[in-house]
């Protein structure tokens, strides 16, 4: 089958680098993609959140599937205007993506599915900004009820931060602070059957230790070897079905990638926040890890025949990716900067290590910085401390001036702590 990518960043590179290697992928595009993806995919530009420009792509490529990366695109209506030109799409309707383009719709959902959460406030005025920060105390949690691209959230324990932070919000949700480690659980759905993936943990925080401000994710790790052996099926049961059930109930099916956000809590399984597409970096590490072809499972989500597909296959290696950012990210990052030593990787790492590209563009012979992530450097090994040498071994031949990466990914889970 063709198959087309809608997307620019490492998730969709991730996506790309799986689907090319998968035999029963005949033709494989990416708009608009970037200059890695380039290396494994034909790139076409195309405005992501129009609907009928992807839609038209889509239809004069002769597409198949279209596996749509982003959530903004999703929430933008793309992935309808997809499946009313009568082509199948890996991804969400709007309705159904409001999942995680608001948080108080979430929150809704999972109150009438029981999904466990945090307790929370849906607040508009300063009033109840005032209220709610008093009520729940000391950690703050603030989330913009709209999409804010992984930044839209502060945990603080600095009430002047917390309220200002709301107070810069349309709607903002106010709650509770969990307790106890996060973990990413993605699952693909085609609305009544949910496909659980391996789990996977990420680092929000810019800088080592879980220091400095949010971030889009510094780097995640599979396996996670401190985690309850039942914990896929326990939020199988109490998380994910029930709130695909809802929203089919709801008459807004959800069909695509459900992310679960979770927090493993001292009282147990509690989810912080859903996604409505593949979260990035966990991306990069999760399809590391899949032994499954990745077209026909995207297909079987997108036609409603997920129920036919084999259990997926896992490898039993063990996935690290770090991020390498640019100069001054998470605030106003610099780009253009000229990204050295992808060839030596390419070279020397490969196939154990490779580099995934994010924020990147070509300029004639040389590529070159384009956002604020710039690459994402992955590596598998049979266990989390080798994964992570081979992972920070290629970072050390990335020369990037000014940029940043954090020096912990995975460090912990490597030793067993």
């Amino acid at each position: 089958m063709k198959v087309l990518v809608i997307g620019g960043g490492a998730r969709e590179h991730a996506l790309c680098r799986s689907l090319s290697l998968d035999p029963d992928v005949s033709a494989l595009y990416c708009a608009p993609g970037n200059a890695g993806i380039a290396e494994v995919a034909e790139l076409y530009p195309v405005d992501a959140l129009d609907g009928s420009a992807v839609a038209a792509l889509a239809t004069e490529l002769g597409a198949g599937l279209v596996v749509v990366g982003p959530e903004a695109p999703l929430v933008a209506g793309v992935a309808d205007a997809v499946r009313a030109a009568g082509i199948p799409v890996f991804g969400p309707s709007a309705e159904a993506a409001l999942l995680e383009g608001s948080k108080a719709f979430a929150k809704d959902v999972m109150a009438a599915a029981g999904v466990p959460t945090a307790r929370s406030y849906v607040c508009t005025t300063p009033e109840e900004v005032d209220e709610a920060l008093d009520a729940f105390g000391a950690p703050y949690v603030v989330k913009d009820d709209g999409l804010a691209a992984g930044k839209g959230v502060v945990v603080t324990t600095d009430l002047a931060a917390a309220r200002a932070h709301a107070l810069g919000c349309d709607r903002v949700v106010i709650e509770e602070f969990l307790d106890g480690p996060e973990v990413s659980l993605f699952a693909i759905t085609d609305g009544v059957t949910v496909l659980p993936l391996q789990p996977a943990q990420d680092f929000k925080r810019a800088l080592d230790g879980d220091e400095g401000p949010n971030t889009g994710g510094m780097g995640a790790y599979s396996p996670l070897p401190w985690a309850d052996p039942k914990l896929v099926d326990e939020v199988m049961a109490s998380v994910l079905q029930p709130t695909v059930d809802e929203l089919r109930r709801r008459g807004t099916p959800f069909s695509g990638l459900l992310y679960a956000g979770l927090a493993i809590t001292s009282r147990g399984v509690r989810v912080i926040e859903f996604n409505a597409r593949f979260g990035d970096p966990e991306t990069q590490v999760v399809l590391a890890r899949l032994r499954t072809p990745l077209a026909s499972v995207l297909l079987g989500a997108a036609t409603g025949t997920l129920h036919t597909e084999p259990p997926l296959n896992w490898r039993e290696d063990a996935a690290v990716t770090v991020v390498i950012a640019s100069h001054n990210y998470p605030e106003t990052p610099r780009t253009g900067d000229p990204i050295e030593g992808l060839a030596e990787v390419a070279a020397e790492d490969a196939p154990e290590a490779y580099v995934l590209h994010a924020g990147t563009r070509r300029e004639g012979d040389a590529v070159v910085s384009a956002g604020g992530r710039v690459l994402s450097v992955t590596a598998t090994g049979s266990d989390l401390a080798q994964a992570r040498e081979r992972a920070y071994k290629a970072v050390g031949r990335i020369r990037l001036d000014g940029s940043q990466h954090r020096t912990d990914i995975a460090a912990k889970a490597a030793e067993g702590r």
